[in-house]
């Protein structure tokens, strides 16, 4: 009897272990733009990271001082049974809410698309373009950048021409100046209009300075590393797509012209280091991010 009262305690202790590790990561997965929560949300999650960790102590002080009975043994497995259950639960409700947000994401940014048909997919095309780029970063630059918060700012970089007139979107010809001035404004649109959503806080200025220089002659005249390092990738992204897409008024260039186009405009237009990242990339990992819309010139 003995050995099945202590093995039912390791075995919770075992779990309890695994209970907290998996909290932690749950933990992590929500620091994200999605996953935004208020400051008294993250108290909880802190206190119930260290209530979890009292009880993993509890199972260890049990099984080492403690003379338990059977009845003690399946309560204490039991709750480590439960809190797995929990802890499953809500990591599976969280993906399903996320996945959900990208659904919804994604048909707003349809709704942009469909309005300029020069942009023809461009959006998921930044956003596939950012993800690789992202991928084959160091680990030193990605350590600051929450994945799920950069896919999303590289898909809803656009979101601001919503706010801009169709006359100009469509406009077949070069804009003027006064309607220049007027597009340049779609960043600053595009971030008052995810104002209302606070959890996108940390991704606005990735949206907003997506067209900064790095010699600062871009929208804002912010320049180098003043740019944020995220709004400088979605950058190389939005280039590399605006290069190999067909637009009303240009044909699309070729993948290698879009990366001799890329090394040529390396520390002036764009950062010079991510640059030297992406010229890198093997060539069928960016041609397969162009959306089915999309049609890229492999040549």
């Amino acid at each position: 009897m003995d050995y099945l009262i202590y093995g039912m305690i390791i075995l919770g202790a075992g779990l309890m272990i695994y209970n907290v590790i998996s909290y932690l990561i749950f933990i992590k997965s929500t620091r994200d733009v999605l996953s935004g929560s208020k400051r008294s949300d993250k108290i909880w999650a802190r206190t119930a990271l260290v209530l979890l960790s009292f009880f993993l102590l509890g199972y260890i002080y049990v099984a080492i001082f403690g003379k338990p009975d059977l009845m003690v043994a399946l309560i204490l497995f039991g709750g480590s049974v439960f809190v797995s259950i929990v802890n499953s639960l809500m990591s599976k409700l969280l993906q399903t809410a996320k996945e959900r947000s990208i659904d919804v994401a994604e048909i707003i940014i349809g709704a942009v698309d469909a309005r300029d048909p020069n942009l023809n997919g461009h959006s998921r095309h930044v956003q596939n373009v950012t993800m690789t780029l992202f991928r084959h970063l160091p680990q030193s630059m990605k350590s600051g950048i929450n994945p799920v918060s950069l896919e999303y700012a590289s898909l809803m970089h656009d979101v601001g021409k919503l706010g801009i007139p169709e006359s100009i979107l469509n406009k077949p010809a070069k804009l003027s100046d006064d309607e220049w001035k007027v597009m340049k404004m779609h960043p600053k649109i595009g971030v008052e209009i995810l104002q209302p959503l606070r959890s996108f806080k940390e991704i606005m200025p990735w949206i907003e300075y997506h067209h900064e220089r790095i010699d600062g002659k871009g929208y804002y005249g912010i320049t180098g590393d003043k740019i944020p390092l995220a709004a400088r990738i979605i950058a190389v992204a939005d280039t590399y797509s605006a290069i190999t897409m067909r637009r009303s008024y240009k044909d699309p260039k070729t993948h290698d012209e879009a990366i001799a186009i890329i090394r040529d405009v390396a520390g002036t237009q764009l950062d010079a280091e991510l640059v030297n990242i992406f010229v890198n990339i093997p060539k069928e990992e960016l041609i397969v991010c162009a959306p089915p819309k999309i049609e890229i010139n492999e040549i």
